[in-house]
């Protein structure tokens, strides 16, 4: 009796228990991985994809020509434990017939809370106010010091009425808004219906909006959205916030805004490059927050993710539908 080839598996990081347990249950495959949770050198990843059969990766693995080259023919499925997918070279992989998993839905509530978090202490000035207490600087109660922006009555813009926009808006509703505006590449008022928000041109949600929430995609049509000409449109007392992409955002314009009083202030958990250099000018603002990407980082969700990513990775190896497929 011939002895059952293994389908090998490679995976560009370690990755929560739950998927881990997953692959490691495959009887099927044989995995190997990149034994860090730091990021996968280039060449390493090169050498480890030839000859695999399927690809688990992170959204800061960058899957082009050239590793897809060096991967062979045998391969079939790439998996991405993101919802994001603008590090895979989508042409070339629906070219080769490759399937493509994802991992949507799962970190749309985690990711939405981030958001909250990020408005209220970017608009509350939190960091600088936390500061303060530890420096010396608070002295005394004093009308107009530490003063920040209420969500009260205000009118808030979300680019990109998606999930995660949706449940963004769903958790602003109770703090008061008063009006919503979105835009995105079509109008979507079943979506919108729930909180009243109106599809409006990008202009006039920056021109309307007190606070603007991105949450889009990155496409072609997304990159660089944010840019001179949008921040000189918005109010000086808006406050910016980016949980999408760092591309969407032209960071030198953003600090010239921010500089210049063109606009309140600003939250990012993303960013151009990632992870941002500490000598960034940005950095250097007390009116601009910044996260280290951690939108989706709760331990449920981060494991719910893994999870996800492997099944999807197994099942297409085995020819069976996916949990979450990318169609193409």
């Amino acid at each position: 009796m011939r002895p059952v080839r293994l389908m090998k598996v490679f995976v560009t990081r370690r990755i929560p228990p739950e998927g881990w347990a997953a692959l490691a249950r495959a009887a099927d495959c044989e995995v190997e991985h990149w034994d860090s949770d730091e990021p996968i050198p280039a060449k390493e990843l090169e050498r480890g994809v030839v000859g695999a059969h399927g690809l688990l990766c992170l959204l800061s693995d960058r899957v082009d020509k050239r590793l897809l080259d060096a991967a062979g023919a045998n391969l079939k499925v790439i998996s991405t434990m993101s919802v994001g997918v603008d590090h895979l070279a989508l042409e070339e992989i629906k070219k080769r017939g490759i399937r493509v998993g994802y991992t949507p839905d799962v970190l749309t509530d985690a990711t939405a809370e981030l958001a909250m978090s990020l408005l209220l202490t970017t608009c509350r000035r939190l960091p600088e106010a936390i500061e303060e207490v530890k420096n010396g600087g608070w002295t005394s109660w004093k009308p107009l010091w530490m003063c920040g922006y209420g969500l009260t009555r205000s009118t808030v813009g979300i680019i990109g009425l998606g999930r995660i926009g949706q449940a963004i808006a769903q958790r602003l509703k109770p703090f008061g808004v008063q009006r919503f505006l979105y835009t995105g590449r079509q109008p979507r008022p079943q979506e919108a219906a729930e909180f009243q928000a109106e599809f409006v041109s990008t202009p006039k949600l920056a021109a309307e909006s007190d606070f603007i929430i991105v949450a889009c995609s990155l496409t072609p049509a997304t990159k660089g959205l944010c840019n001179k000409d949008f921040f000189q449109q918005m109010k000086n007392t808006a406050v910016f916030v980016n949980i999408s992409r760092g591309d969407v955002v032209n960071q030198d314009d953003l600090y010239q805004a921010l500089t210049s009083g063109q606009i309140a202030a600003a939250g990012l958990d993303v960013t151009t490059p990632e992870p941002l250099p500490t000598d960034h000018p940005l950095l250097t603002l007390k009116n601009c927050v910044i996260l280290p990407h951690i939108g989706s980082a709760t331990y449920g969700t981060r494991n719910t993710m893994s999870l996800l990513a492997a099944n999807n990775l197994l099942a297409g190896l085995r020819g069976e539908p996916m949990p979450s497929e990318l169609k193409l």
